[in-house]
């Protein structure tokens, strides 16, 4: 895979040149204009199935490390229904996604989208899983943000350590994240017809251990997601997801990827929720061209943070994320696939701060 992508507005490429919501906010005055150009979701793996039924599959990209180094994405192992390993999220679901170039394609699609360590069952239509939990939860690590220089106030200069380095005042916590169980996921997938139609749920332990104060919280997530044949060209298709305490889970909800969960306030946890949807439709032009339309959103509750924090501590944080894309695919010959997308991107944080991009992406696949 190839990709090429123009940013009409900000430069809000990622590697792989799929669009970011970081920085989005507050962007009137970045500069326009920026082009960029990688190959970093080239992929190469290996799939191997023995007499004996037992699958095994490893496979690999170059995003990791920011791009250009070797990523794990898949390895496990697979026999009669019992998956271990490293794949795809079981609380995750493809059927109501639009089809479309950028490589994180649009928010608030089905579950984590994403690959976690997990041991799973399947039987028919139904699979179950416990998996590594991938929450954050807002002041749970130990932090230390950079506020003003601190000042002397008997000469009114701003006071310097020993190497010289200025001394800042900032906001610390000591509180600590702990992941006390796996997170345990259920999913129902099937189709019937011209219909193919997914649901999933999960339930997860938060907790935060200071050495002092220790304090626990249960977070949940629900996703449906549906995709409908109208005709032989035309599909629609949609996700729609709730979470409360497992913004992790709810696609593209925080500066880029997951919201956090939960926040400490006074050693106890409070959990955030969060709800998102997409919804899209594919147009079949036969010849192997094809025209593809999505929107998603993700909106995130901070109002009880705000309130118990204070504004200033959670103004910078994302509340509504959305996506438009829009593109046209053609494959001139069995397994390759070519394209051109336009993109617009929108983001408001907690504190009104707003702001949009443009973006035109092309791509090149090439498989074997």
């Amino acid at each position: 895979m190839n990709s090429r992508i123009q940013d009409i507005d900000s430069d809000q490429a990622l590697s792989t040149r799929s669009g970011s919501f970081e920085g989005l906010a507050g962007n009137d005055d970045a500069p326009d204009g920026h082009f960029g150009a990688d190959a970093f979701q080239s992929r190469i793996g290996l799939t191997t199935m023995t007499p004996q039924g037992v699958k095994i599959n490893v496979e690999g990209d170059f995003r990791g490390s920011g791009g250009g180094s070797l990523r794990l994405r898949h390895a496990y192992g697979e026999y009669k229904g019992v998956l271990m390993g490293q794949t795809w999220s079981n609380f995750n679901s493809f059927v109501g996604n639009t089809s479309v170039l950028d490589f994180d394609a649009l928010p608030g699609l089905a579950g984590l989208q994403g690959r976690v360590a997990q041991g799973r069952y399947t039987t028919g239509p139904i699979s179950v899983s416990l998996e590594e939990n991938v929450a954050t939860i807002f002041g749970a690590t130990t932090v230390d943000a950079p506020g003003t220089q601190f000042v002397d106030p008997a000469t009114g200069v701003g006071a310097v350590n020993d190497d010289g380095d200025p001394l800042f005042v900032g906001r610390t916590t000591t509180s600590t994240q702990k992941e006390p169980l796996p997170t345990l996921t259920v999913r129902l997938e099937d189709s019937q017809g011209g219909l193919s139609y997914s649901a999933g749920a999960l339930a997860h332990q938060l907790e935060v251990d200071d050495g002092t104060q220790d304090d626990t919280a249960v977070g949940f997530a629900t996703f449906v997601a549906a995709k409908m044949a109208i005709t032989d060209m035309i599909t629609i298709q949609g996700t729609l997801s709730y979470t409360d305490g497992a913004n992790s889970y709810l696609y593209r909800s925080g500066e880029n990827f997951g919201a956090d969960s939960a926040y400490v306030v006074n050693g106890e946890l409070e959990t955030i929720s969060g709800y998102g949807g997409s919804v899209g439709a594919g147009f079949n032009l036969g010849g192997g061209r094809s025209v593809n339309i999505g929107y998603g959103l993700v909106e995130v509750d901070w109002d009880d943070a705000e309130s118990d924090l204070g504004a200033a501590e959670v103004a910078d944080e994302s509340e509504t994320n959305s996506a438009v894309m829009a593109n046209y695919q053609w494959t001139p010959a069995q397994n390759v696939m070519m394209g051109v997308e336009y993109q617009f991107l929108d983001r408001e944080n907690v504190d009104g701060t707003d702001g949009d991009a443009s973006r035109i992406l092309f791509a090149a696949q090439y498989n074997f």
